[in-house]
């Protein structure tokens, strides 16, 4: 009787110490801790706030103006003209399987994390039902009691009011960890439903991918088709001077008519695109364009095989930018912030991205084999526009590259860090 009176004793005093313990599991903590998060997509500010109906209207501007430069050309029908609609396939193409990749990195993040997370819940549940059967065995020492006969058993009162306080500790920590434990199923079941959502999804992006690759298999051997019987005419013209001015004019063209309808759009910062000095003109991450003289970084690496202002070895022209050899798909790169302002297939140059950068600063890439960003696109300094590639009819894969201040091409070495 003493021994079992000491024993009650002994866990009267130890019960609230265990019961607090058995109640406040670390497992719970951490599970909210790896409750999912927003993805740095979704917690990420928006890489422009330009009003959709704001873009709309300037890519139907750009689009007119696009047509009504090409309803301006000549007649007479180009070798080149040829591959225009393979390469803006292969351009579309490109791009979509480039958005499907990111997505596709983008589930198998959210499948690692979701994967992380369940192994977290599980293992907190196992340790909440090893607590939940140390507490029943904690109950099982001390004996089965029933409240109202502790009360009317005519023991000691102080006795009793210790072992009520026993057993509303040992309710309590039972209610709280079958609540938790349910509380954990209910979380492993709801992340096991996301793994299969997104394990679907994954699923159709690869799908879709397969179809993409299909498509783009087709139109390179289409492309290549067309190529096989132009060829010879291509290297022809391109070693006509008419043919090379023309391009030159044409490209000067579409810069001009590009720069009029830009400074009739409202400025992006107050008083942008009334500032007439060049050392005041444009803008980079908020800082002004000019001030990046010195500074810029190529949009590609490789090997530089034309400079501006040397004589093109296939005609009597100067070259009015650079261009750099380098492997079809290599990434292109913007030289500094800015919104993309022309994105088409336009001839002598292929598949060409403009860039403005504020203040009649403009970035042009040409003969890309892919696109990658829509007119009306913000970029940033070092954001993939494109891939290299020879389109338009250029011999050898590589990126024509110029820097344009209010129409005039200027030297791009001038401004460019090789370091």
């Amino acid at each position: 009787m003493l021994t079992a009176d000491l024993q009650r004793c002994a866990l009267a005093v130890l019960t609230p110490v265990l019961v607090l313990a058995v109640l406040l599991p670390p497992e719970i903590a951490d599970a909210e801790k790896h409750k999912p998060a927003k993805s740095s997509d979704e917690t990420a500010a928006p890489a422009s706030s330009a009003d959709p109906a704001e873009l709309a209207r300037l890519r139907e501007r750009i689009e007119a103006l696009r047509q009504n430069l090409a309803g301006a050309e000549e007649s007479r029908a180009e070798a080149s003209d040829s591959l225009r609609e393979s390469e803006r396939a292969i351009s579309e193409v490109n791009r979509g399987l480039y958005g499907l990749n990111r997505q596709k990195r983008e589930v198998q993040g959210r499948l690692k994390e979701l994967g992380g997370q369940s192994k977290t819940a599980e293992s907190g549940i196992a340790a909440q039902r090893s607590r939940l059967q140390r507490l029943l065995a904690l109950q099982a020492m001390s004996g089965e009691r029933d409240y109202f006969k502790l009360v009317f058993n005519g023991s000691d009162p102080n006795s009793v009011a210790r072992d009520l306080t026993y057993y509303s500790y040992v309710s309590r920590a039972q209610a709280a960890l079958i609540q938790s434990l349910r509380k954990g199923l209910k979380h492993v079941q709801e992340l096991a439903e996301q793994t299969r959502d997104k394990g679907a999804e994954l699923s159709a992006i690869e799908a879709e991918q397969q179809r993409a690759r299909r498509s783009l298999l087709a139109e390179e051997a289409e492309r290549r088709r067309v190529l096989d019987q132009i060829a010879a005419k291509i290297r022809s013209q391109r070693r006509e001077i008419g043919v090379l001015k023309r391009n030159e004019e044409r490209l000067s063209k579409l810069v001009d008519a590009l720069g009029r309808m830009l400074a009739a759009e409202p400025p992006r910062q107050p008083g942008l695109r009334n500032e007439r000095t060049p050392e005041a003109a444009g803008f980079a991450g908020g800082e002004l364009f000019a001030k990046l003289k010195g500074r810029l970084r190529l949009p590609i690496r490789g090997e530089l095989t034309n400079r501006y202002g040397a004589k093109r070895s296939d005609g009597g022209v100067t070259w009015k930018g650079l261009f750099i050899r380098g492997n079809p798909g290599t990434e292109v790169r913007a030289v500094a912030d800015g919104q993309v302002v022309f994105a088409d297939w336009i001839r002598g140059f292929g598949n060409l991205a403009i860039v403005d950068h504020g203040h009649r600063y403009l970035s042009i890439y040409g003969n890309n084999e892919t696109l990658l960003r829509e007119v009306g696109s913000h970029v940033a300094t070092g954001d993939v526009i494109a891939t290299v590639g020879n389109s338009g009819g250029n011999p050898e894969s590589g990126l024509y590259f110029e820097l344009r201040y209010e129409g005039r091409a200027f030297d791009p070495m001038k401004w460019v860090s090789l370091k």
